[in-house]
């Protein structure tokens, strides 16, 4: 499945169904005169900026390493996802902040029919959409595509408060706010998991254990006699290129010509098993 081009689509879909149901939102919040369904509808477009965001990504990620970036531009999209985050930290303290408002002034709100219609589609189609993006996410393994499926996730979680708080408002005149503040930490929670997987990446990595233990497996398919002892394995993620150093031990009488043969033979069984390009350090065995 083509990354760039998968990247694209899920972002030019997430504008164009996205722009369609603020409109909705912002017809319906006007007509009925909720705040909530305004505010949510501003949710809404949000998404569409997030959406801007990953298709220019995409774009900037998917071009070839240069002399000034010789590891290619792959990490646009751990950026990207860094934007995203950071736009649902900032809808999350402007749910937690009116919530706060909301419930000092004790504000009651009143909905209709027409409410309820916009915010059911709201909730199906952003959850529709949080499924595609999740998809694609996972066969291109792209972060930005990934958080850019939480952003849908987190609209569709507002309007299932503003849901709630429609069906329950005449019994419970605080529920609205109460509710909006459960989501804000809901929207607090979902920028921190798109900031820690984003940060890890950036900052550098440990490998996985069962990657480690494949690594191993498949070097000792070459070497099975030789206690190589892999270590110190560290992983830079650069997306489209990744860069593994480890070290390995030989014995000290070895020359420096079949301790680099070795090395160079576990390079390129690692390049050719696990896409990776590896750097290797040779220690002697009684180190």
């Amino acid at each position: 499945m083509d990354k760039t081009k998968n990247g694209y689509l899920e972002g030019l879909v997430s504008i164009v169904v996205n722009s369609a149901l603020f409109a909705l939102k912002f017809w319906a919040g006007l007509t009925t005169g909720s705040l909530a369904l305004t505010a949510d509808a501003w949710h809404t477009l949000s998404d569409s900026l997030s959406s801007i965001v990953v298709v220019l990504a995409v774009k900037f990620a998917g071009q070839k390493a240069d002399k000034e970036h010789p590891f290619g531009h792959g990490r646009w999209e751990q950026i990207a996802a860094l934007f995203i985050a950071f736009f649902l930290g900032i809808i999350a303290f402007e749910f937690l902040k009116s919530s706060f408002i909301e419930f000092q002034h004790k504000t009651a709100v009143h909905f209709g029919w027409t409410a309820i219609v916009v915010t059911i589609t709201s909730i199906v189609v952003k959850e529709l959409l949080a499924q595609y993006a999740f998809y694609l996410g996972r066969q291109t393994n792209n972060i930005s595509v990934k958080a850019d499926g939480w952003h849908h996730r987190s609209d569709a979680w507002s309007s299932v408060v503003v849901l709630i708080g429609i069906l329950s408002a005449k019994q419970f005149w605080w529920i609205d706010s109460v509710l909006g503040a459960l989501v804000s930490l809901l929207l607090f929670y979902a920028a921190y998991a798109i900031l820690r997987e984003a940060a890890t990446k950036l900052l550098g990595e440990t490998p996985d254990k069962e990657l480690v233990k494949k690594i191993t497996a498949s070097v000792k398919t070459l070497y099975p006699q030789d206690n190589l002892c892999l270590h110190h394995f560290h992983l830079h993620n650069y997306v489209a290129h990744q860069e593994l150093t480890l070290h390995i031990r030989l014995a000290k009488d070895l020359s420096i010509a079949e301790g680099h043969k070795i090395a160079t033979n576990i390079e390129r069984i690692i390049g050719t098993q696990f896409g990776m390009t590896a750097t290797i350090h040779v220690e002697p065995l009684d180190t």
